[in-house]
C-alpha cells in the first residue's frame, strides 16, 4: 500500500500541526487528548468543504473560550496554501473552503493508490475474531442463515481493509440433542437405502431429501451391519458421519456466496477437551459461579415443579434478571455453559471478539457479554466483545410470500436463491439495510433495472463508466490527468463525494457496520448518474466531447477514478463490479 495520504487524513495531520504550534506558543496546554477532534464534510455544502469541531472539543479542557480558540486555530490554518478560506460558525465550529487544485490533487491520489485507495492502518496490530453463520449442522443453508452470513463476511472484509488481522470463524454445534436426532434421521435413510421399509418419517426427525445420499453412502460402506442393532452401537458413528456430510454441504452452500471461513470450531471437541470445566473452575475461583436453585417458572406450582440444585453463573451481577445455569440436572452443559467456554477459547487467539447472531438470540446477549467480561479478567487484559443482531428476511415474489422449497420441503435454500438471482445480487441486497432492521427480499425487485434497486443502480454506474472508457478509444481519446484544471464545479462536486470514501471506510470499521459502504456506493452512483444525465440535456456536459480532447481526457480520468472507488467498495462487500449490463 502506498503511504500517500488521502485528503481527510492529510487535513487531520494539518490540524495536529496547528495544535502543536499553539502548544509551543503556550495558547494550548500540552497533553490534551485530541481523540474526539474530527474533520468531516459540513452538513450544508454551502458552508464549505471541510468542518472541524476542534475548538469545541479542546476549549473546556484548555480552560478557554471556544471562539477564541477557534480564532487562534484559524489563524494558523489560513497560512496553508491548500486552504482558500476558514470561517468560524456558531459557538466555535470551523468551516474550511479548499482551493480547487486540492480536489484535483485528490483525484490524482485516487489514481495513484488504485485498489488501495481507502485502505487504512487503523486496525494495525489488532486481531479480531468474527464468528458468523454457525448454523446447526442439520441441513442445507437457507434464507434464515443468509443475511447473517453476508453481514459477517462483509464486516470481516471491511475490518481487513481497515488494517485488522481477521479470523473468520464458524462454531459447529455438533453436541447435544439436535445432532443425535440428525444421526437417527440418517440411520432411517441408511435403512431405506438397504431396502428396508421405513414408512413415514416420524415427527421430530429431519425429513429432508438431502439426507438420502448420506444414507446411501453409509449403506454402501457398511451394508446391513448397523441395520438392526441397538442404537448405542451406531449412534456416535452416525452422528460423526452425518455432521461431517452436513458441514461439507454447508461449506459448499456458503461458497456459492463467496464465503469461506478460516476456522470451524467443534462444540463436541471443545467439550472433549474439558474447556467448559476449565471455565467453570475459573469462575468458581472468582465467586462468579455457585450452586443454587432456580426459581420456578411462571405459572408452575410446587406440585409440577421440582427444584434442583445447579451451578449458576452470577449474571444478575451484570444486569441479567436471574442467574443462569451452566449445567443441566443430568450434568451435561447448557448452551450457555458451552458458549461461555467457547468464547474463552476464541479469546486465546484474538484481541477482540465479534459475534453475528440472529435477532432471536437477543435475550442471551447481556449474559454472554457478562461472561466474556468476567473471563477476560483472567487474562489481565480486556477482551472487547460485540454482538451484532441480524433480523430475519421475508422472502417475496412480486409482493407475495415465498415459503416452499423443492430441495428441503419447508424453506428456501441459499443454493436456490443464488441460482435464481446470482451471488452479487444476494450479497448486495442483504447490505442495503441496517442488519437490525426488518428486510423484504423480493425475487422480482432485486433484479429490476431501476433506480429503486440499489444493486442495479450501483452496478449500472460502474458498467456505464466502463462502457464510456471503451467508446473513447475509437475516438482517439483516453483518460488523462494533464488538463484536470478544465474540470468545473459539477465535476469537482463528484470528486468531493468520492474523497469521502476513506473516512467512510474508517467510520464503518469503527462502528462495525459494513452496510455503510453499500449506502456510500449508492450515493456515489446516484451522483454519477446525475452528472451523466446533464449531458443528455447539454452536449457540452457529456464526458466525451469529441471536439475538445483536453476536456474529454480530464472527464474520462474523473470517470475512471469514480469507477475505481466503486470497485474498491464492492470488493469490500464481496460483490463483483460488472463491465456491462
Amino acid at each position: 500500500m502506498s503511504d500517500k495520504q488521502t485528503l481527510y487524513t492529510a487535513f487531520a495531520a494539518k490540524l495536529d500541526a496547528a495544535f502543536d504550534a499553539l502548544e509551543a506558543a503556550g495558547t494550548l496546554p500540552g497533553g490534551l487528548s485530541r481523540a474526539n477532534v474530527s474533520v468531516e464534510p459540513p452538513r450544508d455544502p454551502a458552508h464549505g468543504d471541510l468542518a472541524t469541531n476542534a475548538a469545541m472539543v479542546l476549549a473546556k479542557p484548555a480552560g478557554t473560550n471556544p471562539r477564541a480558540l477557534a480564532e487562534a486555530i484559524v489563524a494558523g490554518l489560513t497560512k496553508d496554501p491548500a486552504i482558500e478560506s476558514a470561517e468560524i460558525a456558531g459557538p466555535g465550529f470551523i468551516n474550511l473552503r479548499l482551493l480547487d487544485s486540492t480536489w484535483r490533487d485528490e483525484l490524482a491520489a485516487i489514481a495513484a493508490l488504485g485498489a488501495d485507495y481507502g485502505r487504512s492502518a487503523m486496525g494495525a496490530g489488532r486481531t479480531v475474531n468474527v464468528e458468523y453463520v454457525s448454523a446447526n449442522p442439520t441441513g442445507p443453508m437457507h434464507m434464515g442463515h443468509c443475511r447473517g452470513a453476508v453481514v459477517g463476511d462483509a464486516l470481516a472484509s471491511l475490518l481487513e481493509f481497515a488494517g485488522h488481522t481477521v479470523i473468520r470463524e464458524y462454531y459447529v454445534n455438533d453436541a447435544g440433542a439436535q445432532v443425535q436426532t440428525l444421526a437417527r434421521s440418517v440411520h432411517l435413510r441408511y435403512r431405506e437405502a438397504l431396502g428396508h421399509d421405513i414408512g413415514e418419517i416420524p415427527g421430530g426427525m429431519y425429513p429432508g431429501d438431502y439426507l438420502i445420499p448420506i444414507g446411501e453412502a453409509l449403506a454402501a460402506e457398511f451394508g446391513e451391519r448397523y441395520a438392526d442393532v441397538p442404537e448405542e452401537e451406531w449412534l456416535e458413528l452416525f452422528r460423526e458421519r452425518a455432521v461431517a456430510a452436513m458441514m461439507d454441504m454447508i461449506r459448499a452452500d456458503l461458497a456459492l456466496l463467496g464465503i469461506r471461513h478460516h476456522v470451524f470450531a467443534s462444540e463436541a471437541e471443545l467439550q472433549r477437551a474439558g474447556k467448559p470445566a476449565e471455565a467453570e473452575a475459573w469462575l468458581r475461583a472468582h465467586d462468579l459461579v455457585y450452586d443454587g436453585q432456580l426459581e420456578a417458572p411462571k405459572g408452575k406450582t410446587l406440585e409440577d415443579w421440582e427444584p434442583v440444585e445447579l451451578p449458576l453463573f452470577r449474571s444478575t451481577k451484570f444486569g441479567d434478571d436471574q442467574d443462569r445455569p451452566i449445567r443441566k440436572s443430568d450434568g451435561s452443559w447448557t448452551y450457555f455453559g458451552a458458549d461461555l467456554a467457547y468464547h474463552m477459547q476464541k479469546a486465546d487467539n484474538a484481541d477482540e471478539l465479534i459475534d453475528i447472531w440472529g435477532a432471536d438470540h437477543a435475550g442471551t446477549v447481556k449474559r454472554i457479554k457478562a461472561a466474556v467480561a468476567a473471563l477476560s479478567e483472567g487474562r489481565n487484559r480486556p477482551i472487547p466483545f460485540d454482538v451484532k443482531l441480524v433480523q430475519m428476511v421475508q422472502l417475496l415474489r412480486e409482493g407475495e410470500p415465498v415459503k416452499m422449497s423443492k430441495r428441503s420441503g419447508n424453506f428456501v435454500t441459499i443454493a436456490e436463491m443464488v441460482e435464481e438471482v446470482g451471488k452479487d445480487v444476494v450479497r448486495f441486497t442483504m447490505l442495503t439495510r441496517k442488519p437490525e432492521a426488518q428486510m423484504d427480499f423480493d425475487f422480482a425487485k432485486v433484479v429490476e433495472a431501476s433506480k429503486d434497486n440499489p444493486v442495479f443502480y450501483v452496478q449500472y454506474a460502474h458498467a456505464r463508466i466502463r462502457s464510456t472508457l471503451r467508446k473513447a478509444g475509437p475516438e482517439g481519446l483516453a483518460p488523462s490527468a494533464e488538463h484536470l484544471d478544465r474540470l468545473g464545479p459539477d465535476e469537482l462536486a463528484l470528486v468531493k463525494l468520492a474523497a469521502q470514501f476513506p473516512r467512510t471506510v474508517e467510520a464503518a470499521a469503527q462502528a462495525r457496520e459494513a452496510h455503510r459502504i453499500a449506502f456510500f456506493l449508492y450515493d456515489l452512483a446516484a451522483a454519477f448518474h446525475a452528472f451523466w444525465n446533464m449531458g443528455n440535456d447539454d452536449p457540452a456536459k457529456r464526458i466525451i466531447v469529441t471536439q475538445d480532447p483536453a476536456l474529454s481526457g480530464a472527464r474520462l480520468f474523473l470517470a475512471e477514478q469514480i469507477g475505481q472507488i466503486v470497485r474498491n467498495g464492492l470488493a469490500i462487500l464481496g460483490v463483483a463490479a460488472v463491465e456491462e449490463l
